[in-house]
């Protein structure tokens, strides 16, 4: 048998050599007294050796043993002659119990040393304390590190950090495994990639732009992905919002720490939508490994496919971008599933739920802000905006159009403020300027804002500004005095003509009271 024509490991191809020499004498047993020359011809041939191929001999001796304990063996004379497992397998006895311990400790203080390195510190310690025992080799070091997984570490950069020596001492006790959710939508990966090449804007700018990946992990479907200038929690919402229209709800979404991840809109928007977010291990990068890969096929086919493209925008980007991931990345058979992903999404059992609409979506990633209410007017700040609203506000860093508005023990509604031009006058009450706002008509309240009962009263007319019935008025709220559809007034103060302060520039939220 030649080198690599073994069917299995050396061991095997021992013993099924063996049996091959002995197996004659087993089935046609010599006659007796004619043993001793059968095995001494069998001794003077020629054999294939069984692992380097070349021709050999084996002495009387030894094929006699072998004879011998295949007859013993009984129902297994091929498994007899296997090779036998040394008794001191795995132990280190070039070592003794003192220098491994040594270098365990050794280890652990310079995980970065070369294997040689360790290897001579080692020979120093026993010329210096000979009762450690014998020097050891530089094989035996080698040897002993390998089996007992004490390998060189790569160096980072920020090794020094008090957070990535945390992360490496969670990991001296543990095990690094590969996963895989179970069903199509328990886990979603999310990640943002800085491109290889940069794009120009309409504005004659050159930026880097930055791709953010959203996958599922059972059957590594690219839910949605999409370039953005900037890894903001804006953008993050922005391609969510549009990956749980296209496939789903998910039940989990594992994420990185950045600055995005973290912000206070994803805290909360994803426990409203009944999500579970979490994080990798600081420095552990690995964990959301699935989307490390995938970053390396979308720089090596898409970006590589339109490196002639001069001058390339952004807008040109996604749309190639959307037809590669469409019709090739989710098309392509999965090296590691063994199938396509679009049809393991498709076919997988699934624990999705289904999307609600895009209003309760982009209601979802606000945060919840406190604010107490001033005495004299009854007005919060929130953003540097002033508002006339009741306890507590919810709202997005990125959008003022929406804010959320209830006391502790009221249902919430939604306000949706209009800003107004810089220098309109103020009223207290009523909008002052019809023209260019439209004059619902809204309950007004008695009472302070923060009651949980409250008595609507008819506005006071006004000649300036006439209240008309709103005819867009949503039916489930019309037995609610609570929801209130406010206008949005550039908030003055001060004596008539005096020039208002920088912060009443913006629009101030004023509810009919």
């Amino acid at each position: 048998m030649r080198k690599g024509e073994d069917d299995g490991p050396t061991h095997q191809a021992w013993a099924h050599f063996r049996f091959s020499v002995v197996g004659p004498l087993l089935s046609s047993p010599p006659p007796r007294g004619e043993l001793q020359s059968a095995i001494q011809a069998l001794a003077e041939k020629s054999w294939r050796h069984p692992v380097s191929g070349e021709w050999t001999r084996f002495s009387f001796a030894t094929i006699e043993r072998w004879l011998y304990l295949a007859k013993a063996a009984g129902q297994d004379p091929v498994g007899v002659l296997r090779r036998q497992v040394r008794k001191d397998l795995g132990r280190c006895i070039a070592l003794s119990d003192a220098l491994r311990a040594k270098l365990h400790a050794q280890y652990k203080t310079h995980r970065r040393w070369s294997y040689q390195l360790h290897a001579d510190n080692m020979v120093a310690l026993v010329e210096e304390d000979p009762s450690l025992g014998k020097k050891p080799s530089y094989s035996t070091v080698l040897r002993f590190m390998k089996a007992h997984g004490l390998r060189k570490s790569r160096r980072h950069s920020n090794a020094d950090r008090a957070g990535a020596q945390r992360s490496q001492a969670h990991f001296d006790t543990r095990e690094i495994r590969s996963y895989e959710a179970p069903y199509v939508g328990s886990l979603w990966h999310l990640d943002f990639h800085h491109a290889s090449r940069k794009i120009i804007t309409p504005g004659g700018k050159w930026y880097t732009p930055l791709a953010l990946g959203i996958h599922d992990d059972h059957s590594r479907l690219c839910c949605h992905l999409q370039w953005y200038l900037s890894e903001q929690a804006e953008d993050l919402v922005h391609g969510l919002l549009q990956a749980f229209e296209k496939r789903g709800l998910p039940r989990k979404a594992l994420m990185d720490n950045g600055s995005a991840m973290i912000a206070q809109e994803l805290v909360e928007g994803f426990p409203r939508l009944s999500i579970i977010q979490e994080h990798t291990l600081p420095y552990c990068a690995f964990q959301n490994g699935k989307e490390e890969v995938f970053w390396g096929q979308v720089e090596g086919r898409l970006l590589a496919m339109i490196e002639k493209v001069p001058d390339l925008t952004l807008a040109f980007l996604n749309e190639a971008t959307q037809a590669w991931v469409e019709m090739e990345y989710n098309r392509t058979k999965n090296d590691e599933t063994g199938e396509k992903p679009i049809d393991r999404f498709i076919h997988g059992q699934n624990v999705l739920r289904d999307c609600p609409s895009s209003e309760v979506l982009r209601n979802a990633f606000r945060r919840q802000e406190r604010r107490s209410q001033r005495r004299s007017d009854g007005t919060v700040m929130i953003e540097g905006i002033r508002f006339e609203v009741p306890g507590r506000s919810g709202t997005s860093t990125w959008s003022t159009s929406a804010r959320e508005c209830s006391s502790r023990r009221s249902i919430p509604w939604i306000v949706r403020p209009t800003p107004m031009a810089r220098g309109a006058s103020w009223s207290p009450y009523y909008p002052t300027c019809p023209t260019r706002l439209p004059a619902p008509a809204f309950p007004r309240f008695s009472g302070s804002s923060s009651r949980n009962t409250r008595r609507a009263v008819s506005p006071r007319p006004t000649s300036r500004s006439p209240l008309k019935k709103r005819k867009d008025h949503p039916s489930e709220h019309e037995e609610s005095a609570l929801f209130l559809w406010p206008q949005v007034e550039p908030l003055h103060g001060g004596r008539p003509g005096q020039r208002a302060p920088h912060h009443h520039t913006a629009g101030a939220l004023l509810l009919a009271r």
